[in-house]
């Protein structure tokens, strides 16, 4: 029921609990198990998906194990998924702007253990870079660290400021080596009958971005 209709898979916004242990329940035969469902707290911790059977604190997930489902949940922030040209190791993180910011996407890859060149990026769906509207604190902590990261802000209201979480995404994973680059043309809140938004609607679900290692490679 709105405003968690139609798919809301987060047990943290509201919804019914049965409701989302169904639309969870609905999503398992499409799965090769059970996803760990992490509890994301816009920090850099990547969580081996094969070490834990249960719910734990993190924002991204990696495995080298089969059939086992890194999953992270968003509704504006970014679903990063990672794989390597072997099809040996998998991932997927979540990065909303703070995320961005502390090394989520550094994090991930370093659990990784493969090299930066090795990796395809996959960037889903995410808050468009026209409705991305962020303080000067924000553009000063990406700048901090990357100062030609100016071209991803355009000048909004005064002290404010649209922001291309897209761009500021890839130029992150460039720095690391990463080549191999790929999604990144949705909008999460101007695509209201595709995906929920957290910006536009304020009380919505969560959408789930997974990825796993099958038997005979990703």
């Amino acid at each position: 029921m709105a405003p968690w209709s139609s798919f809301n898979l987060g047990d943290h916004v509201g919804d019914d609990p049965a409701h989302v242990l169904a639309n969870r329940a609905s999503l398992r035969p499409y799965l090769p198990s059970e996803p760990l469902w992490l509890k994301q707290v816009h920090g850099i911790a990547a969580i081996d998906a094969g070490s834990f059977p249960r719910s734990v604190e993190g924002d991204a997930a990696f495995t080298r194990r089969t059939n086992t489902v890194c999953t992270v949940m968003t509704a504006d922030c970014l679903p990063v998924l990672f794989c390597d040209r072997s099809g040996t190791v998998v991932a997927a993180a979540h990065a909303g702007w703070r995320g961005l910011v502390a090394g989520v996407l550094e994090a991930t890859i370093k659990n990784m253990a493969v090299s930066a060149g090795e990796l395809l990026v996959w960037l889903g769906p995410a808050i468009g870079p026209g409705c991305f509207e962020v303080g000067d604190e924000v553009r000063a902590a990406f700048l901090s660290d990357d100062p030609e990261a100016t071209e991803a802000f355009v000048p909004s209201l005064a002290g404010k400021w649209l922001a291309d979480i897209y761009a500021l995404a890839r130029r992150r994973l460039q720095r690391t080596g990463v080549e191999s680059i790929y999604g990144g043309g949705a909008c999460t809140v101007k695509e209201h009958e595709r995906f929920f938004s957290y910006r536009r609607d304020g009380v919505t679900g969560r959408m789930a971005t997974l990825i796993w290692l099958a038997a005979d490679g990703v």
